[in-house]
């Protein structure tokens, strides 16, 4: 989720009804730190709690500084990522290319827990192939080294986000270990969240993908979890008013320059599923400023009358998750 969980999407999440948000990923190396991407990144002024930062690299001293130096500048937790399979992360041998490494998965572990003093999860996947799942084994390993919650994405690095993501080995890992487990992978609906908390156990779930452009998602899981029951959609005049507020923080956070071009892939996910979206898309695409940006999405949700709700339908949001997955795959 590098280039989307940014603070604007995360407090938005937050505000929805997500239990916690987790950062971009943070490099380890400082050399780093000091472009702006990074800069950004690591500010959390403002921010709610508890502030989960993700870091990641494969030299243990390395990822022992970014460690201090997050917990410096306001991180309460530090996330280790083991799970991300991008060949730009893989190919420096980071993220879920790590999981080949069980020795060198130790000692960055054993490193990062002994460097700060908060709390230090971590995120995997099932393993690096269909035919090499080694998560039960880092799970072990990571519990015996003091990481404090284990989040799981039901695919292997070869899988990348192809396929649907299993569960078993999830079940497996809540079974064998003690601290809490978050389980990840495909996560869309409400229903498909009580289903794998059912099937594997878990103490949590974790969406990804599914969160945007529907931010409102956590709550939905949150009320059909305690009451059984589903929401409403959201009506078109909710939908503008998160929308326009998403927009507003992200102009706030990077600047009109900088904002205006970041908010357009927002506002491809919030209307990848609605009436005329794909229209609109291109319109707003070609937007320069924030003025016209803003009066572009309110002369369309004008469009719907007061009491109308622009509807989602499940299939079409899985086969739009599926798509920013086919699309993560070729960026990568």
């Amino acid at each position: 989720m590098a280039g989307v969980t940014d603070r604007p999407f995360r407090q938005l999440c937050l505000e929805m009804g997500a239990g916690m948000a987790v950062s971009e990923m943070v490099t380890s190396n400082s050399k780093l730190w000091n472009t702006r991407k990074s800069r950004l990144r690591m500010d959390h002024s403002g921010e709610h709690e508890p502030r989960s930062v993700q870091i990641a690299g494969s030299e243990p001293a390395q990822m022992a500084e970014a460690a201090r130096a997050n917990q410096e500048r306001g991180a309460q937790i530090i996330d280790i990522n083991m799970g991300c399979p991008a060949k730009k992360v893989c190919n420096k041998a980071a993220g879920s290319a790590l999981m080949k490494e069980p020795e060198l998965v130790r000692q960055i572990l054993q490193a990062v827990v002994t460097a700060v003093d908060i709390p230090v999860t971590l995120k995997i996947r099932t393993g690096w192939s269909p035919d090499q799942k080694n998560a039960l084994d880092i799970a072990r390993m990571a519990q015996d080294c003091g990481i404090q919650a284990l989040s799981v994405h039901g695919r292997t690095r070869q899988c990348m986000y192809k396929g649907e993501a299993e569960y078993d080995t999830i079940r497996s890992v809540c079974e064998a270990i003690d601290i809490p487990v978050i389980a990840n992978g495909d996560i869309t609906t409400p229903e498909k969240a009580k289903q794998v908390f059912e099937w594997t156990g878990a103490n949590a779930v974790m969406v990804g993908r599914a969160a945007q452009g529907r931010p409102w998602i956590f709550r939905e899981i949150n009320h059909y979890l305690k009451n059984g029951e589903k929401l409403p959609e959201p009506e078109s005049e909710e939908v503008q008013r998160i929308l326009l507020g998403h927009l507003n923080a992200l102009y706030e956070f990077y600047g009109e320059h900088q904002g205006v071009r970041i908010a357009r892939k927002h506002v491809g996910w919030y209307l990848q599923a609605k009436p005329s979206g794909s229209e609109l898309r291109k319109q707003f695409n070609r937007l320069e400023s924030a003025e016209t940006q803003e009066n572009c999405i309110l002369e369309y949700f004008q469009s719907f009358s007061e009491n109308d709700t622009i509807r989602y339908s499940e299939t079409s949001l899985e086969s739009a998750a599926q798509d920013r997955g086919k699309k993560k795959d070729i960026a990568a």
